[in-house]
């Protein structure tokens, strides 16, 4: 089965417009029940079903938009480790075995994980290493100076300093950059497991995470922001201030500071906001 063939009409940002457009495509795609899982997983297996796969990624897309957010702290773009995870995901359908008792999601996840972890190692290192224009600079020329000079001692790093001009510090630093070195995410398969230590993946795995329920709570907590947008638009400005000052802004205020600026009894105000959260309710309960 071609990754590239599963891929072929598949919505991916450039695709769609955008990167909010693809996120909003991705959601709208039904989730499927374990019964129609494992009927598409067993057409794939014994088929080699295209239509199969595609469907069982589709309905799996959103996972690794939610995937993906765990990991913007690294500084790179949030469509392109989507686009890592997609091939993950891709990877996983084509290994999955419906025979397993797993839901695909569960198989999927270190799939998508790995492919997302493997982007950051390429690609992090690189940007950190010399980010800013200085730092690029002593970057190349330090990396000659090594190449002549091996290890630097601390008579070497002045001279560096005084020919870069720039702090022996920043030279130290950059040194240590230099000399760091990239271990693999995962252990090797071939490791003697009673003498290996664990890799770095050992340490980022949540055995008691249930994906399906992460869905669920990333879905349910959009989707109580959107309606609390729209509660919120639907009040007159003073209803709305009261409930954004009362609920909403991180120093509230009280009954009585609001009383006092608009003129009006604290229980007046205390009317207002139960009216306002009677006509917000209405849209979370419909």
């Amino acid at each position: 089965m071609s990754h590239a063939l599963i891929a072929r009409n598949l919505p991916i940002p450039s695709a769609v417009g955008s990167l909010d457009a693809y996120i909003h495509a991705v959601n709208q795609v039904p989730m499927l029940d374990a019964d129609e899982e494992q009927r598409l997983a067993r057409k794939l297996r014994d088929h080699g079903d295209l239509e199969a796969a595609k469907a069982l990624v589709l309905a799996h897309l959103r996972f690794v938009v939610h995937v993906a957010r765990g990991y913007q702290g690294y500084g790179l773009g949030m469509a392109d480790l989507i686009q890592e995870g997609n091939i993950g995901l891709m990877k996983a359908v084509k290994r999955f075995d419906p025979e397993q008792g797993v839901r695909l999601v569960s198989f999927a996840v270190h799939w998508i994980r790995a492919e997302m972890h493997e982007f950051i190692l390429r690609n992090w290192r690189i940007v950190k290493v010399a980010t800013t224009k200085a730092q690029r600079k002593l970057f190349f020329n330090l990396r000659r100076s090594k190449k002549r000079l091996g290890w630097l001692n601390a008579e070497e790093v002045r001279a560096v300093a005084k020919d870069l001009g720039v702090p022996e510090a920043t030279v130290l630093e950059m040194e240590s950059r230099l000399s760091g070195h990239d271990v693999a995410f995962d252990a090797p398969a071939d490791q003697d497991d009673e003498v290996a230590r664990p890799s770095p993946s050992a340490f980022l795995v949540d055995q008691t995470a249930n994906p399906y329920e992460s869905i669920e709570s990333a879905d349910e907590s959009e989707h109580h922001l959107e309606v609390l947008g729209r509660g919120l638009a639907t009040l007159d400005a003073r209803s709305r201030d009261i409930i954004q000052r009362r609920w909403l802004d991180e120093s509230k205020v009280t009954l009585q500071d609001l009383a006092d600026e608009y003129g009006v009894s604290a229980e007046r105000v205390r009317q207002i906001e139960a009216n306002a959260m009677k006509k917000m309710r209405t849209l979370f309960e419909a």
